[in-house]
């Protein structure tokens, strides 16, 4: 939201500097983005005059022009601008000058072989507006040499607020004028519009047949009118805030939407045929918009139609066909009131973001329909002249008072503050509010304007933000005698963990989108119909994602694609199993391609080049689980896995058949085909809430300490067990002889080929004695030894390897 100093003042009166109303601008939560100082920016660009316009002798849509800049000494300047004529007045930028849309600084050289000591400046190319059609033209009495913005009394402050979506009240500079007033910065200006009284009745009637879209109507008919160039004081106000002013009926309503946070519309009466229904729109139905373009529409769109065709995209934008220019003798006014829903879906859908759909989506006040419409009328009639008929309102625009039982003892519980009564009651009657009763607790009335206000916490924020938050006394909370809870629930602690293991290891962290396209929902487990999107805000994103892999394939992909081919990614964020809460959780996924080692080996001068495989995806997912408190001792894994990872080349990791933690592996190539991606690919996910939970309650058991000061001991085991017999059950069976003193068993070896009888394998596994206690001597070693193999083989069926 962007307006001129001046431009509040007309709704202000204040004697405050810029610095002051900007700081209090922030302070009560109108936030300033920038505040532009167009004098200082525009300095360097000066009026001048062309005396001469040739035709270039070596380019043809280039003109050599002969310039007068109040120097007495006429600069030649290499100009390819269409109006670029004799006699007329523009704007020069000299060698040194900075031109911010070509992102250049002009010096003297030649075009086409003719020097050039300048260039002629378009309204795009500073900023000012976005007019690139041809180059400035400056009214014929403008003082050649001066600088351009002070001739056009554009040199003002913007000031540009960046505004939250519930303040709808101050998408208007009388919204912002009324809050600083109640600061007391100075006095808010009322400026009420008056009634006009109209001489005929109007001869076109509205037909509402969407209530719901369109609660209510307002039109009048301005017959007689002569529409033209706006006045100087209104198109330098929407020229300073970025607008091209175009003629004075149009200017009216683009300077009402930004005045007044109104949002108007006009129609030229003589391109309209009959009367206007507002309804929705027909499937494939298409409008000419004001902005060239063609849109085709659909029923869930609602539009205001003649008995002709479509004449305007309800609440967004209006239709070429019945635009007003220069030829409109008689013009119908519109003021509406529209449903934010359905204008946002519908902006959304084609694509077009107006001033008038950043109102409407936000909401406008109801009871200013009928003003707004007054206020445009009065200016239509003051620049345009021309005779009104009687306003018609089809619809209600009335709404129902909404009242709020506030008790004062509220802004000291809530905030801390202290205030009087007359305080309080001064601050929100400012605000607009209407307060009714006295002692410790009253009636407030919100007033239409502000949709945002609901409950009486929201009354005490307007209070404390006019007040100031700076007044809010610091308050300690009280500590108590117990130990501090942890400031995290466990699973964003685990988040936490997660994204550091994984980035440890050397993956790096992407974001992508909460939502893919149906296919790849389906082909990852997901495509319910519970989890369709109902207004996606593309189709290629229609439906929540069941898993994190789409998304991390894709960017791989798009690495890959641009040469990056040894991607490592991950990312930890939501997945969505249904559309109720406790079907969404937490996952931690990452990928690697080609030769995205985690120890940087893939790609390395001292040994071959080796891709990733499925024990790097089971790496990184162990890692994932350590970190995030997982019982390591009691993972399981079992060979196979999801649809999307290939079926000999994964695994899935549980604690018990019902317990699914995750999964690792190479990624299908049906699922890899149906990405159009390339591999190798490995990949992992893991879901963070399926990992059980520490118990909470201490155990009798004595702390152990992690170090042990005595000499841990290796043995080597090789069982020839049936070639069915799983390793982890190897594993297993030996973890369980004496889980106090045998701390690691991993396997090492696993043999089949000459040697081994068929139907068999060999499976070495390495096993680590610690004690804690003493040293173990010979025989308890060996004793323990022999437990090992009783109980492999009792376990497993196998038998020692000599």
């Amino acid at each position: 939201m962007k307006f001129t100093l001046p431009w509040l003042k007309d709704h202000l009166d204040t004697t405050a500097s810029l610095t002051e109303i900007v700081d209090k601008l922030t302070m009560i939560g109108l936030e300033v983005e920038a505040v532009e100082d167009k004098a200082k920016e525009f300095e360097p660009f000066k009026v001048v005059q062309i005396l001469e316009a040739v035709q270039h002798p070596n380019a043809d849509r280039l003109r050599v022009c002969q310039v007068d800049n109040g120097t007495g000494k006429p600069l030649q300047i290499v100009c390819g601008a269409p109006n670029a004529r004799a006699g007329l007045k523009t704007v020069l930028g000299l060698p040194g000058t900075y031109i911010p849309a070509k992102d250049i600084t002009l010096s003297v050289g030649k075009i086409r072989g003719v020097e050039s000591q300048g260039m002629m400046i378009s309204g795009a190319e500073i900023g000012l507006n976005d007019d690139h059609s041809g180059i400035i033209e400056m009214p014929a009495d403008a003082p050649i040499g001066r600088p351009f913005a002070e001739v056009l009394g554009i040199s003002d402050p913007v000031i540009e607020i960046n505004l939250t979506p519930n303040r709808s009240d101050c998408t208007g500079v009388n919204g912002i004028a009324r809050d600083l007033g109640a600061t007391l910065i100075g006095d808010y200006k009322q400026n009420a519009p008056k009634p006009i009284k109209g001489s005929f009745p109007c001869p076109v009637t509205v037909t509402i047949e969407t209530p719901e879209l369109c609660p209510a109507f307002g039109l009048r008919l301005v017959r007689g009118v002569k529409n033209g160039p706006s006045p100087e004081w209104l198109q330098k106000r929407l020229t300073a805030i970025g607008l091209r002013p175009i003629n004075a009926l149009v200017d009216i309503t683009n300077f009402i939407t930004f005045d007044r946070g109104r949002p108007l519309h006009v129609f030229d009466a003589k391109k309209v045929t009959g009367n206007l229904t507002v309804r929705r729109a027909q499937n494939g139905e298409q409008l000419l918009a004001l902005d060239g373009r063609t849109y085709t529409l659909d029923a869930a769109m609602c539009v205001i139609a003649d008995e002709r065709a479509v004449e305007s995209l309800a609440g967004i934008m209006g239709g070429e066909e019945s635009g007003c220019d220069e030829n409109t003798t008689d013009v119908l006014i519109e003021s509406a009131l529209w449903s934010e829903i359905n204008i946002a879906q519908t902006g959304r859908k084609l694509g077009i973001t107006t001033d008038a759909r950043y109102r409407f989506e936000r909401g406008v006040d109801p009871n200013f329909m009928v003003p707004g419409l007054d206020l445009a009328t009065q200016m239509v009639l003051e620049l345009c002249g021309g005779e009104p008929s009687e306003a018609i309102v089809a619809g209600d625009p009335a709404t129902q008072d909404k009242v709020i039982d506030f008790p004062l003892n509220e802004v000291p519980r809530l905030s801390g503050l202290k205030l009087p009564l007359t305080e309080m009651r001064r601050i929100l009657e400012k605000l607009g509010f209407f307060i009714a009763g006295q002692g410790e607790r009253v009636k407030v009335a919100v007033p239409s304007w502000r949709p945002d206000v609901h409950g009486r916490a929201d009354i005490v924020e307007e209070v404390v933000r006019i007040v100031g938050v700076d007044r809010v006394p610091p308050t300690p909370f009280p500590r108590g005698d117990l130990a501090r809870k942890p400031v995290l629930t466990p699973i964003q602690a685990r988040t936490r963990k997660a994204k550091r293991a994984l980035a440890a290891r050397g993956l790096t962290e992407a974001v992508t989108w909460s939502f893919v396209s149906k296919r790849e929902a389906e082909l990852f487990g997901g495509g319910a119909a519970e989890l369709a999107l109902a207004n996606p805000i593309a189709a290629e994103l229609s439906d929540m994602r069941p898993s994190l892999l789409p998304g991390l394939l894709m960017s791989a992909q798009k690495n890959a694609d641009r040469g990056f081919n040894d991607v490592a990614l991950f990312e930890v964020g939501q997945i969505f199993k249904g559309d109720k809460p406790e079907d969404q959780f937490t996952a931690a996924s990452g990928i690697r391609r080609a030769l995205a080692k985690p120890d940087g080996s893939g790609r390395h001068w001292s040994t071959p080049a080796k891709p990733v495989d499925v024990f790097d995806a089971k790496a990184d997912a162990f890692a994932v689980l350590a970190a995030a408190g997982a019982p390591m001792q009691a993972l399981q894994i079992v060979p196979g896995g999801p649809a999307w990872f290939h079926p000999g080349r994964s695994g899935t990791i549980q604690m018990g058949p019902k317990n699914i933690i995750g999964h690792f592996g190479e990624l299908h190539p049906r699922a890899l085909a149906a990405l159009k991606a390339e591999g190798p690919l490995v990949a992992f996910e893991v879901v963070l809430e399926n990992i059980p939970e520490p118990k909470a309650k201490a155990t009798r058991a004595k702390p152990q300490l992690d170090l042990s000061a005595f000499q841990p001991v290796d043995r080597d085991f090789a069982f020839m067990v049936d070639a069915s017999v799983k390793a982890l059950d190897v594993v297993r069976a030996a973890q369980n002889v004496d889980k106090k003193l045998i701390t690691n068993v991993s396997v090492f070896d696993v043999y089949e080929g000459k040697g081994i009888e068929p139907g068999k394998k060999s499976i070495a596994i390495a096993v680590t004695l610690q004690p804690r206690e003493k040293t173990m001597t010979d025989q308890e070693i060996e004793a323990l030894a022999a437990k090992i193999v009783a109980e492999v083989t009792k376990r497993t069926g196998g038998t020692l390897r000599a």
